[in-house]
């Protein structure tokens, strides 16, 4: 199988129906909501040389640049994160994040689907050296964020 054919495979395997599951979901639940939210959500390494000079920030928000969600949303991420910024639990908008595939291609505000993206440097909530253990202390803190995110993100969409 050449490169090609396989890349050809796998969006025929996998990226075709990861989609149009998701754009079934969507549709579903604008049929319910007047907006809706896509929230997409990963972790990274803080530091990864061969792709990025410096180290991430802790946090990472996407919306390419404020298109992919209502003005006011991005402002409530912007505001938790100020609140809860330290030296160790730093943040960035639209930085080298600012929105993947899934959340540029779901992003419609105009059409009540806004879509979200949060970056998590792996220190927010374990140690990045062997032997990678996980920290609750740290986890917590990064819970209570995300949690919060999600509870006035929802009272926006539903206000």
């Amino acid at each position: 199988m050449t490169p090609a054919d396989e890349i050809a495979e796998r969006r025929r395997l996998y990226y075709a129906p990861y989609y149009a599951a998701l754009e079934a979901q969507i549709e579903r639940l604008r049929a319910r909501h007047r907006q809706i939210l896509v929230y997409d959500c990963h972790s990274i390494r803080s530091e990864i040389p061969r792709l990025f000079p410096s180290r991430l920030p802790a946090l990472n928000l996407g919306t390419d640049s404020g298109r992919t969600v209502a003005l006011e949303l991005q402002r409530i991420a912007e505001s938790l994160c100020r609140e809860v910024e330290t030296a160790d639990l730093d943040w960035v908008a639209n930085g080298r994040f600012r929105g993947g595939w899934t959340t540029r291609q779901c992003g419609r505000p105009q059409a009540g689907v806004h879509a979200f993206q949060l970056e998590c440097a792996q220190r927010a909530y374990m140690d990045e050296a062997s032997p990678w253990t996980y920290r609750t202390d740290k986890a917590e803190r990064l819970r209570y964020i995300i949690g919060e995110l999600l509870r006035q993100f929802d009272g926006w969409l539903r206000g």
